[in-house]
Formats: C-alpha cells, structure tokens, sequence
C-alpha cells in the first residue's frame, strides 16, 4: 500500500470528522459535533500546541490520523511529546500505517528537542500493543484520574 503522511489541512475537515468519530467509537466514548468543532479549532489554530497529521493514500483519500503535543518534564527539566489520539481505518490496519505516524511524530520531536514520546492506549487494545511493543518500551507507569 502507497500512502503518504502529512499535516492536517483545512480541506480535511470532512474527512477528518469521520476517522475522529471512529475513534471515539472505537474506545466507545460519546463524542458531539460541537465537541469535534472545538478540536479542529485547536488543530486549525496556529497558537495552540496540538498538532494534527492524516495518513492519504495514493488517492488521497484519509487512512488515519494522529493528534499529539508537547508537555513539560519538570524533573528532567526538558520537554516531551504526548501523542493523544491515533487512529488508522479498519481496512488499512497491519499494513505499517501506525509504524509510519509514530516515526513521523518521532521525527518531528526529535527536531523540536523533546527528549521522549509518550502515549497510553486501553489495557484490552491487544492489536495496537502490539505495535506498540515493538516500537516503544511500555512503562511500568499507573495512570490515574480525577473526574472534575
């Protein structure tokens, strides 16, 4: 499979909404337009500091997308990337889509200086740990919430 990643644009917005909506469906969370309007916003507003990138494939038709950060590292005194959302169409999972998203958020940290790319994924996503397992080291890191 031929595909190309690159930043989000304002032409994707269409296509966009429904890999996003698949993703929250995915992990079977309720998601509202008004809720997908405020994310683009930040994805579309060059002050924010979410970035955004869509897979395309030799059609230009949209794979997938990754929507990640930079987040402070007191203790190391350094900054690091979050990667917050990674989603790749049913049809084109296995096909090293989400391989070549993270070297491309991994390419894009490195040249910023940040010193680690960090994401969680739910304990039952076995398809995606696995992938996960053969490009990072999974921490031995809890994570917590505080509903507010």
């Amino acid at each position: 499979m031929t595909f190309r990643i690159r930043p989000l644009k304002p032409s994707d917005r269409a296509a966009w909404d429904v890999l996003y909506q698949g993703y929250a469906s995915f992990y079977k969370t309720t998601q509202t337009p008004a809720m997908r309007d405020t994310t683009w916003a930040w994805l579309m507003d060059g002050t924010t500091q979410v970035h955004g990138l869509v897979v395309e494939d030799a059609n230009g038709a949209l794979l997938g997308l990754a929507h990640f950060r930079p987040f402070a590292r007191p203790l190391s005194a350094s900054t690091g990337g979050f990667l917050d959302d990674l989603f790749v169409t049913p049809d084109a999972r296995g096909q090293n889509v989400a391989d070549a998203m993270i070297d491309a958020i991994r390419a894009h940290g490195t040249q910023q200086g940040w010193t680690v790319i960090r994401w969680i994924t739910a304990e039952d996503n076995y398809r995606a740990r696995a992938v996960y397992d053969r490009l990072a080291e999974k921490t031995k890191w809890a994570t917590y919430d505080i509903k507010l």
